[in-house]
């Protein structure tokens, strides 16, 4: 596909390795100056050097995946364009020429990306769900999964989250916030059940579920459905978990599923009930509490609550009134903004600056990476120029925005810089131990299924760093241009 190849070769130089002959190193670029995805052959000049130790020896997470989420306004928009437009948009994230999307997310009921509100289980009263149906998923995500699945050499992993559950379950009566109603508990586990079910038949298997997404609530912005850690523990452990371990063993539960900045409560809470912990596999979060804090305190303490448990990114997405279109330089500026840059409250508005795109998304995976996350999951995969569509007039981001009326599909850098890690990182690879001397670059590592090693290096700065790489008694020198993400790939 053209549009992976590069646009601009840089000078790029494997200046040596003391045995040459015993390995092969491939770097591979996305830079403001114009390289996505360029397999480079030289370098630039550069003053400063930067040394990186790899340590292949010390292994940390297992890698579960990378990805983005088919959302009803992403399959639907992708129903508007040309064939030929959309098979090019599928193999772009699916296949092998494109991002090789590992993991993947959707949601269960309607969401604030979906056309309308819907549930699968509309009559009032059905406790029996009678009249369960997924048809409001027949027309767009479902066709959309089938098709992504028929171009994935590898496959993927699907992740369903629910933003409510039907009104008549609610203590409000209301698609936006309030409670399940205890008399429900039962049935809306028989719900995750029915689900699961209905997707298989269609062929889909659905590799994991979170109880709710943001349990906490989205100020009754769009779908929403409240909980507190105690309320999700006792519906995990008395309804939910049980209903898995009968219809759906092998199902991945995960809980939470909101903001790190609240990650410790819910964690000891999920883990320190013992009746709950043995219910679920892992832990989700989302992105939203900070546009540059990490929260690796957090995170860790998530780790150390259940080593050996899932800890997975499932939703991340830049904001914005309007998408920029057709201006690779925007998401390599500093200009985007979230939600908190405009109406969070006075304490927390330095938590949400302006931000470059780019650095933010590679930023994020590196530095949750770093820090035992295993899997990262973005929001929409397509948008319109408007940056929906969606009911709820909620419009973000996504790496690819699409123009169905004229039938143009624009790959953003986003796009790119997500691939970077979707493509190269692979399910199944083991986080690896480094040491680097520089506070001007960001750098994560693993070691792939095939024994590969890639190492992803983001330089902030407009200069340009040499890279000094050593692996095994091996050296490489290289460079990376300023205002870049490389991912450099290490085999004998």
């Amino acid at each position: 596909m053209r549009n992976l190849t590069a646009y601009l070769l840089v000078s790029l130089l494997i200046f040596g390795c003391t045995n040459p002959e015993n390995m092969k190193v491939e770097v591979i670029e996305t830079s403001a100056s114009g390289n996505k995805l360029a397999s480079l052959e030289t370098f630039p000049d550069a003053q400063e050097t930067v040394t990186i130790a790899l340590k292949p020896s010390e292994q940390f997470q297992t890698i579960t995946g990378f990805g983005g989420s088919f959302t009803e306004s992403t399959a639907y928009l992708l129903n508007q364009l040309s064939a030929e437009n959309r098979a090019k948009v599928i193999e772009a994230y699916f296949g092998d020429s494109g991002s090789r999307y590992s993991l993947t997310r959707t949601h269960m009921n309607s969401s604030d990306f979906s056309l309308s509100n819907y549930s699968y289980a509309p009559v009032e009263g059905d406790t029996d769900l009678e009249h369960f149906s997924i048809e409001e998923d027949m027309d767009d995500i479902i066709p959309l999964i089938k098709d992504a699945m028929a171009v994935s050499t590898d496959g993927f992993r699907i992740i369903s989250s629910p933003w409510t559950a039907p009104v008549w379950m609610k203590d409000n009566k209301a698609w936006k916030g309030g409670k399940l109603l205890p008399e429900y508990y039962d049935t809306w586990a028989l719900f995750f059940s029915k689900y699961l079910t209905a997707y298989a038949e269609e062929g889909i298997d659905i590799w994991g579920i979170t109880v709710e997404n943001e349990p906490m609530g989205n100020g009754c912005q769009w779908e929403s459905m409240e909980y507190s850690p105690e309320e999700m523990n006792e519906f995990v452990k008395n309804h939910l978990g049980p209903q898995l371990e009968k219809t759906h063993p092998d199902v991945v539960l995960l809980g939470y599923d909101q903001n790190r900045d609240h990650l410790n409560e819910w964690v000891d809470a999920m883990y320190g009930d013992e009746e709950a912990a043995k219910y679920f596999d892992g832990t989700a979060v989302h992105w939203y509490a900070s546009t540059y804090h990490i929260f690796e305190d957090e995170l860790q303490h998530a780790h150390e609550m259940a080593p050996d448990k899932y800890l997975i990114q499932t939703e991340a997405t830049a904001d914005a009134d309007v998408p920029v279109w057709k201006d690779d330089e925007w998401y390599w500026s500093k200009e985007a903004t979230d939600w908190g840059y405009e109406w969070a409250v006075e304490e927390d508005k330095y938590l949400h600056p302006k931000y470059v795109p780019v650095y933010r998304y590679a930023r994020d995976i590196i530095g949750t990476l770093n820090n035992w996350v295993d899997g990262w999951v973005d929001w929409n995969m397509v948008l319109d120029r408007q940056g929906g569509p969606n009911w709820a007039n909620n419009w973000c981001l996504a790496p690819v925005i699409v123009d169905p009326d004229a039938d143009e599909v624009y790959f953003t850098p986003m796009y790119y810089a997500l691939a970077h890690f979707s493509k190269y990182l692979r399910p199944g690879a083991k986080r690896i131990g480094f040491e680097h001397d520089s506070e001007d670059v960001l750098v994560t590592a693993v070691q792939n299924p095939d024994g590969t090693i890639a190492v992803v290096v983001l330089n902030q700065m407009d200069e340009a760093k040499k890279l000094q790489i050593s692996v095994e008694g091996e050296k490489i020198e290289a460079a990376i241009q300023g205002r870049a993400l490389q991912t450099i790939l290490i085999s004998k």
